[in-house]
């Protein structure tokens, strides 16, 4: 007790004359629990607002007041006795990069109906040029498997009425509100467009072209509110292109404008591991490592759950987190139709796993719609929705047999992993005994 009275004096002297900003956060593992860590807050000036891993209380979210310095903090917090390990929470933006709308594709207009394993959907999105590129139709017919399991993806939420995903859509859950229900539609203040079955593809933001009407595009367009409204029904939908008959999780850990704690990203998986997730999707990347992020990793890794990430749109060789975490992860870069490295994305063994087409994906999109996306966050799903087809065949397929299975692919280039992703050779090769 003479060491936390000692933290809690030292702490005076960490206050300064800076403006009055939002709290600091901090991620915090540690063997206290959650009323010892109270406690101790009471005496350092600090608030433990959660766990973070759910039914294992053992890693925490505190937060102490902006005018407390909070590198001298963290140094104070892993100083304690019971305090393993603590770090900074930090935002992160699913935003940025090279990759851009082009030129929307023709399959984005192609709005005849067609059925697509119970649902009706658009011919545009179900028989698209990608799905072709990974073989997706022949590894469905060949091994009549159509996806198995629960995929989640930790995103900006799901449009949760959307007619393509609606019968295969659980609940999830928000953690920026803290509240059940994975839906994207909450952050949405304007009101809802009308049905406009004439409309013409819109450039909505940076990566994203949709089938809206002017008023809605304009709202969408530009405005910073929105700038990556609909990505997680976006990449849901591509999930749900190559595993129609997989269970779909939401879990919105990003707000409509793109940016997230990773205090949010770690309850998301930990959140999934915990409710029976076999997939986890993370469309997103950041440059920071972050212990925690492996540990939560490695917590999935051991319950046998697959995951796969987003090698990132800087056109670069660089490491970001979680793809470069490739014990856990397959990190996915994007091509183009033509099987070469898209302009815009991440490169380098170290990142990628392997690469799926990224550029002008035809999937779903809010206000029961369609768009058209460039991106490797596109990219990722197709190898999650892989995982789930893998599921199908083999129910007990984890990380290692997953990872060791997509990387049976077609070469595409150096620096581009196993290469691009083939879903029949992925299929053939999975050891079934």
């Amino acid at each position: 007790m003479k060491r936390y009275l000692w933290l809690a004096a030292t702490l005076l002297t960490l206050v300064s004359s800076t403006p009055v900003r939002a709290d600091n956060r901090f991620i915090v593992r540690s063997t206290l629990g959650g009323s010892l860590l109270s406690r101790l807050c009471l005496l350092q000036n600090c608030t433990v607002v959660g766990t973070i891993d759910g039914t294992l209380n053992q890693v925490f979210l505190l937060t102490t007041p902006s005018v407390i310095n909070p590198v001298i903090f963290l140094n104070l917090l892993r100083a304690t006795p019971g305090v393993v390990n603590a770090e900074l929470d930090q935002v992160f933006s699913l935003l940025g990069g090279l990759n851009a709308v082009t030129t929307p594709p023709a399959g984005l207009t192609d709005s005849t109906p067609v059925n697509y394993f119970g649902p009706t959907v658009w011919n545009g999105y179900a028989n698209q040029p990608a799905s072709a590129i990974v073989h997706l139709q022949e590894a469905q017919n060949t091994f009549q498997v159509s996806g198995k399991g629960i995929v989640a993806d930790i995103d900006t939420g799901v449009d949760p009425n959307h007619p393509a995903l609606k019968s295969v859509l659980l609940a999830g859950y928000d953690f920026t509100r803290n509240q059940p229900g994975g839906s994207e539609m909450t952050d949405f203040t304007s009101p809802p467009p009308s049905p406009c079955p004439g409309c013409q593809p819109a450039i909505v933001n940076q990566s994203t072209a949709a089938v809206l009407d002017q008023s809605t595009a304009a709202v969408l367009d530009g405005n910073l509110q929105y700038a990556a409204f609909g990505h997680g029904t976006m990449v849901m939908g591509v999930i749900h292109l190559v595993a129609p008959n997989a269970q779909l999780l939401p879990l919105k850990a990003f707000h409509s404008d793109g940016t997230g704690y990773l205090s949010d990203i770690l309850r998301a998986i930990y959140y999934a591991a915990q409710n029976n997730a076999n997939v986890i999707n993370m469309s997103f990347d950041f440059n920071t490592p972050s212990q925690e992020l492996s540990n939560a990793l490695d917590y999935a890794n051991k319950l046998n759950i697959i995951c796969a990430a987003s090698a990132g749109n800087d056109a670069a060789m660089e490491t970001v987190y979680p793809a470069s975490l490739q014990t856990d992860v397959m990190g996915v870069a994007s091509t183009s139709d033509l099987d070469t490295r898209s302009t815009f994305s991440n490169y380098g063994d170290a990142i990628v796993w392997v690469a799926a087409p990224g550029e002008a994906i035809v999937t779903t999109y809010p206000f029961s719609t369609y768009s058209a996306g460039w991106g490797t966050s596109f990219s990722a799903p197709f190898v999650s929705g892989g995982a789930a087809l893998l599921r199908s065949l083999r129910a007990d397929t984890n990380q290692f047999l997953a990872s060791a299975a997509i990387a049976h692919a077609q070469f595409v280039g150096a620096d581009m992993g196993n290469g691009r992703l083939d879903l029949l050779m992925a299929l053939t090769s999975l050891p079934l005994d």
